[in-house]
């Protein structure tokens, strides 16, 4: 695996990260709430399972038993309605005195873990995508090549999730009513994701 080949990956890991989706939703409300980096610490840790468990053959494994991509799909997209739904019912506000949320930061990881580590497409961009800049001649072990490329996605992923959330705070923190849209926004945006995931694989029974 050449440094060329790495940079290329990188191009490609990036365009998925800087489109918006259910992580920049989720590192929004965590920027109104001055959670982000417990936040984004689980989206990261998310990420870093996901590829573990393709270096290590499991991904491949789950894709050849039918049903289960099926059944993975479903579980992460009910998890991102319920997880804007709950937005919805309780839009974050921007708080007082900029004090960080009173939920504690490990509930917070949790949820990014959550949205990230059941996210079907984090496993087909690492198994549709990473394999195509792996170099079976290397000497490098596959294994190894699968991580470090996974490693480049995940650093890509904190520096866009971080900007993401700080900029939500700093951009949104003087304005409260446009806070409680853009998190409403957000929640409807992970509502709207999770519905096209769950309708996209049941069409695709």
């Amino acid at each position: 695996m050449t440094p060329a080949s790495i940079l290329a990956f990188w191009g490609v890991s990036a365009i998925f990260v800087v489109t918006p989706g259910a992580d920049w939703a989720y590192g929004i409300s965590a920027g109104l709430q001055r959670r982000v980096f417990p936040a984004v610490w689980g989206l990261l840790t998310g990420h870093v399972v996901a590829t573990l468990i393709v270096a290590a053959g499991v991904g491949t494994l789950i894709t050849s038993i039918p049903g289960a991509l099926t059944a993975l799909t479903l579980a992460g997209s009910a998890y991102l309605i319920w997880l804007g739904v709950s937005t919805l019912r309780h839009p974050s506000a921007v708080q007082v005195g900029g004090d960080p949320s009173s939920e504690s930061a490990w509930r917070w990881w949790a949820k990014g873990f959550g949205v990230s580590g059941l996210n079907p497409k984090v496993f087909l961009l690492f198994l549709a995508v990473l394999p195509l800049f792996t170099d079976p001649d290397t000497s490098w072990p596959l294994a190894v090549q699968i991580i470090v490329l996974g490693l480049v996605h995940v650093a890509s992923c904190a520096v866009m999730y971080i900007v993401v959330g700080f900029g939500a705070d700093h951009l949104l923190r003087a304005r409260p009513a446009a806070a409680r849209i853009v998190s409403r926004t957000s929640g409807i945006a992970m509502i709207a994701i999770g519905l096209f995931l769950m309708i996209e694989r049941l069409l695709n029974l």
